[in-house]
């Protein structure tokens, strides 16, 4: 999709049944003729690429608009805080993983996961969301699965990092709060929501982990 002045301002409501229709047919388009897990490992991927290439349209309207994310390669303030994930999205990273890493990479891994894991489950609320704690794929401040990282990941989208690094360094300030881009959010979680409602109506059922969690329940 293309962004311009006149569909940066549309009726939002249209624009959510749209996409959320969208990730609705990917995901039954996927189980039609049959559930088989590739198929689906196959759906999750073009249902990140249709985020994608949805926040690449945002963003390069905003750049003409002087709104562009702060976000770069490197800038990894936002993947110290709690990030949760489906479990579509889990298998998916799964997949991606043993492809690319070795069994030892893989056990420091699911080890790093194991201890953030152990830190966080006893948390709530905001103590919770608070918490700073680097995820188990941060490797010298870049993901080192960033192609397969989760929808909550591709939509957090901050317009200036300093607000970012404000939160990380006080996040129970009511002044430090990143600087979020609300649109590329919103339609990034109405996609998911639609693709998880078509897996649910195939009879497909899923659950929302923290990414530790996650990554220590599927390397079992």
């Amino acid at each position: 999709m293309k962004f311009n002045s006149n569909n940066m301002n549309p009726d939002l409501k249209a624009l959510e049944r749209r996409f959320y229709s969208d990730g609705y047919r990917l995901a039954i388009h996927a189980v039609d003729e049959g559930f088989s897990e590739q198929k689906v490992l196959t759906a999750v991927r073009q249902m990140h690429r249709m985020v994608d290439e949805v926040i690449e349209s945002f963003t390069e309207y905003a750049a003409t608009e002087n709104q562009s994310p702060d976000c770069k390669k490197g800038c990894s303030w936002c993947c110290w805080q709690p990030v949760f994930a489906l479990s579509y999205e889990l298998d998916s990273l799964k997949d991606y993983l043993k492809a690319h890493f070795t069994d030892e990479e893989l056990r420091l891994m699911v080890q790093r996961a194991k201890l953030k894991n152990e830190k966080l489950k006893v948390l709530k609320g905001e103590a919770l969301l608070n918490t700073k704690s680097p995820c188990p794929l941060l490797s010298r401040g870049v993901c080192v699965a960033y192609s397969a990282r989760p929808v909550a990941c591709r939509i957090y989208l901050s317009q200036r990092v300093n607000s970012c690094i404000n939160f990380y360094n006080e996040p129970e300030s009511p002044d430090a709060v990143p600087a979020l881009l609300e649109f590329p959010m919103r339609i990034g979680r109405i996609i998911n929501e639609g693709f998880r409602a078509g897996l649910k109506a195939a009879g497909i059922t899923t659950e929302e982990m923290r990414i530790e969690e996650g990554i220590e329940n599927i390397f079992n």
